[in-house]
């Protein structure tokens, strides 16, 4: 059987636990072959960021052109884009390459509620980026941006997805890992049809750095393998659950979810 090929297209976590380190780790657990374009650089470890520098749109174009003339892309997700150029930019290309199986995880704002994204970023990923995903993966806070409205409740995330729906994505998975009580954990999928609440069990700890990129990059190596979006979503929440199981801390702040499970000893 031929190895299929994902992409990421985000921005590179110097201490290894989100963005493309995590996510070609998941593309790695899942079989599938993991390419990348790194749109921005940080400087971070498990207590925090300390630089962001974002990449010429130009070098983020050429990163893709590269992957797309030489290798057949089967799924690709986009993480962290910083500014309105480089969302532009890579919405461009993605039209321009004519892929359909892509996870839009509009980075804007962490679970913790601290802002990821340059203003007048939010515009261009709305209007350019959302409406081109098979999967748009907001946490609640992302949510409460996109559909303008604040979220408390699952009646609120069934509503925000609805508005999300209105931009054009085919579906939505509104995470709710920074939801209170009952609904922590409880992620929420609508596709204009279907609209069900995904639930696992809740995993009691405080290393969960990565947990948004790894679960859409879970679901672009499912679409990738050939699943479709609401099972390829399923299977990433449950991929994502078992890594937080196996979440450690490398450092002395916030650790990784633990990528590499299925490698563990028993």
């Amino acid at each position: 059987m031929p190895i299929p090929v994902a992409m990421t297209i985000a921005g590179s976590d110097s201490g290894g636990g989100a963005g493309i380190q995590a996510d070609l780790k998941t593309f790695a657990m899942h079989c599938v072959h993991g390419t990348s374009a790194i749109t921005c650089i940080t400087a971070q470890n498990t207590q925090g960021v300390t630089r962001v520098d974002a990449l010429p749109p130009a070098a983020v174009a050429a990163q893709i052109e590269a992957v797309a003339v030489d290798m057949k892309v089967a799924a690709l997700k986009t993480g962290m884009m910083l500014n309105a150029a480089i969302a532009q930019t890579v919405a461009k290309k993605i039209v321009g390459m004519g892929w359909d199986n892509v996870v839009v995880d509009p980075v804007a704002v962490s679970r913790t509620g601290a802002i990821l994204l340059e203003p007048e970023a939010l515009a261009a990923l709305k209007e350019c980026l959302v409406p081109l995903a098979a999967v748009v993966t907001p946490n609640r806070y992302e949510a409460q941006l996109l559909a303008q409205m604040e979220i408390h409740t699952f009646a609120d995330m069934e509503e925000a997805a609805r508005r999300i729906y209105r931009f054009g994505p085919r579906a939505i998975l509104i995470k709710g890992g920074a939801m209170a009580d009952d609904l922590k954990a409880v992620d929420l999928w609508y596709d204009g049809q279907t609209l069900a609440p995904l639930r696992t069990e809740t995993v009691d700890t405080d290393h969960t750095h990565g947990t948004g990129c790894t679960l859409a990059a879970a679901i672009a190596a499912q679409l990738a393998l050939g699943r479709d979006p609401y099972t390829a979503a399923r299977q990433a929440k449950t991929y994502v659950t078992r890594a937080l199981q196996h979440a450690f801390n490398p450092g002395q702040g916030q650790g990784p979810i633990g990528h590499f499970f299925p490698l563990l000893p028993p």
